[in-house]
């Protein structure tokens, strides 16, 4: 049996996308594999933009969507740090008009940490049926409703009863965008403000922001189809389970677009890097070590997710059961993804970060690609 990350890993690596390019399930992609800082593969596959043949290139702009989320995770930390929030402060503390009830007409506390651990009682819309509450109510996911603001998604978002009692269930969830705006208004700065001074910049992310900084490498976003992933529209609803993820791709494009804390970032496979490396080792630059430690460690210990085998860190899923969760992987491994097409993990027993991001909703995030990619570094048999 192949030992991870062997000689022979990057061959495995090149037949699955490979494959994955030639059957047209995945237009293209930017891989990163690296061991203890140092990057063991890199390879820009396919296209990032079929139309018109351009070939992906090693620096090509993505649309996070869910990669946003550990970067704006750990900015809050860097306020927490700081003093400027605490963990168990209520929600209301900095957005005093947010308050969800439950169905009963019962108030609840909602604190920060419940926004960073999904176990406040929120949902997004498309973990919903057609006809759910969100899609009732207009909440955007922060994926599309180009030009909707903040004030007017919160509201929405208050208005829809949790869940469940905050703290007692895990869900994922918008709550990272309304973490965001607790971090915005807690220190009079603008949520990409934050991002880019307490984490972006100290780490070199060059191209990570809320805004494309270079539309010449901006990709093209396609969507799985019939057969083969065809190019996404201008309003575009790709099935997910029981619902649809609903995607404006122009939404970057409009300044008065909310700044989506759990889906609006954009940038390269090499700024994903940059930050996973840093949490790895411990926070870097930009958060402490015990931070960065508990950061990466299941933090709802009791609590099921709907991801078997897998628990949540203060930003991404934390690996309990490996047997449970069918993988490879060791046990505290984290990861997480991102609907445009994206995958990433880090396995601390073997110092290993991975990035995957693609331009193909949803296969690049989750099912078969990603799945043979991972088995592929491990030396799984497929």
């Amino acid at each position: 049996m192949p030992a991870p990350l062997d000689h022979d890993f990057g061959g495995r690596v090149d037949q699955v996308v490979d494959r994955a390019v030639e059957e047209e399930r995945i237009v293209g992609a930017v891989i990163l594999v690296a061991r203890r800082g140092e990057t063991l593969y890199s390879r820009a596959a396919g296209l990032a933009d079929r139309e018109s043949k351009k070939p992906m290139a090693a620096d090509a702009i993505f649309r996070l969507a869910s990669v946003t989320k550990p970067v704006v995770a750990t900015a809050a930390l860097a306020l927490v740090e700081a003093g400027v929030i605490g963990l168990d402060d209520p929600t209301t503390k900095f957005i005093p008009e947010f308050k969800p009830k439950l169905a009963d007409g019962s108030e609840h506390v909602l604190t920060l940490r419940q926004l960073l651990t999904h176990t406040a009682g929120l949902s997004y819309g498309f973990r919903e049926a057609a006809d759910g509450p969100y899609h009732r109510a207009g909440i955007s996911d922060g994926l599309d409703q180009p030009g909707l603001s903040m004030a007017e998604n919160l509201s929405r978002i208050a208005s829809v009863p949790l869940s469940y009692v905050p703290g007692t269930g895990w869900g994922y969830s918008v709550a990272m965008d309304v973490l965001g705006e607790a971090m915005a208004r807690a220190t009079g700065a603008t949520l990409p403000e934050l991002v880019d001074r307490l984490v972006v910049q100290p780490l070199g992310m060059d191209d990570a922001a809320f805004v494309v900084r270079d539309r010449s490498r901006l990709v093209t976003p396609y969507a799985d189809g019939p057969g083969k992933a065809i190019a996404m529209g201008e309003q575009h609803r790709v099935p997910f389970g029981d619902g649809a993820i609903s995607f404006s791709p122009g939404r970057v494009f409009d300044p008065a677009s909310f700044a989506s804390g759990g889906t609006g970032m954009n940038g390269t496979a090499g700024d994903v890097l940059k930050l996973l490396e840093a949490l790895r080792s411990r926070g870097g630059s930009v958060i402490r070590p015990e931070t960065a430690a508990a950061m990466t460690t299941d933090a709802i210990a009791g609590l099921e997710t709907t991801m078997p085998g897998w628990g949540w860190g203060l930003g991404f899923g934390v690996l309990r059961d490996p047997l449970a969760a069918s993988t490879p992987q060791a046990a505290g491994t984290w990861r997480w993804g991102g609907v445009y097409g994206h995958s990433w993990f880090v396995d601390p027993t073997l110092d290993l970060t991975v990035v995957t991001l693609t331009n193909t909703a949803i296969s690049g995030m989750t099912g078969a690609f990603p799945d043979a990619l991972r088995d592929a570094i491990y030396g799984r048999q497929a």
